[in-house]
């Protein structure tokens, strides 16, 4: 399986040009809309606390300050969460940003009003456990949000980090799969289809990808 120093290594070799992607940065003032609207569809009302695992550079958590929610931010890679923190800074905006895993995010008891996740489940080792622990987070009521999709690439290609090609959801995961692996652990749950919307990722895209929204 992978090595968590080689996936940290990897990402925050990552860093510096992580937010050259649309999608990642949201440096575009449509994609970025488009970003905030779903959030704001998808999250509690503001105020609310929000944990985003698996935060990078922090794009999204900057949305949902700006929102007005209070933000946790985890990665395991330090120049990630460095990046994270200085774009809040940079926009004036409080936020909590902790390097470590982020599918057993360092939070001890704290609870949450919303966990939000994108692009990450398809580079863990047991993403399930992960799922379990991130509801574990949310007070009754709350809401789990994941971000994903089964990428257009999978199936080829020389894996990111050595073992990646043996990660259970290496690739991605499609929305039949992850509905089932998340309908046990929440009261209900949703699918919303992002595909066909490029504003979101600054293009056209022909992958699936979707949001999985869950309420505990």
């Amino acid at each position: 399986m992978t090595n968590p120093a080689a996936i940290a290594a990897y990402w925050n070799a990552a860093a510096d040009g992580f937010d050259d992607e649309p999608d990642h940065g949201l440096r575009g003032e449509t994609t970025r809309r488009a970003w905030a609207e779903r959030l704001a569809s998808w999250v509690p009302d503001a105020p609310a606390s929000v944990l985003d695992v698996g935060c990078g550079t922090g794009s999204l958590s900057l949305l949902l300050a700006r929102a007005g929610h209070r933000v946790t931010g985890v990665d395991m890679a330090v120049r990630m969460v460095g990046s994270a923190r200085a774009k809040l800074a940079a926009a004036g905006l409080g936020g909590r940003f902790l390097v470590g895993d982020a599918a057993a995010p360092p939070t001890g008891e704290e609870r949450f009003d919303g966990v939000v996740c994108r692009h990450l489940l398809w580079t863990l080792p047991d993403p399930r456990a992960a799922l379990r622990a991130w509801t574990a987070r949310l007070r009754p009521g709350g809401t789990l949000v994941l971000v994903e999709g089964r990428w257009r690439q999978a199936g080829g290609g020389t894996p990111y980090v050595a073992g990646a090609d043996a990660l259970p959801w290496n690739g991605g995961v499609t929305a039949a799969d992850l509905l089932d692996a998340v309908r046990p652990l929440v009261a209900e749950v949703r699918a919303e289809d992002l595909a066909g919307d490029p504003e979101l990722w600054g293009r056209a895209v022909s992958d699936e990808r979707y949001a999985v929204i869950a309420r505990i």
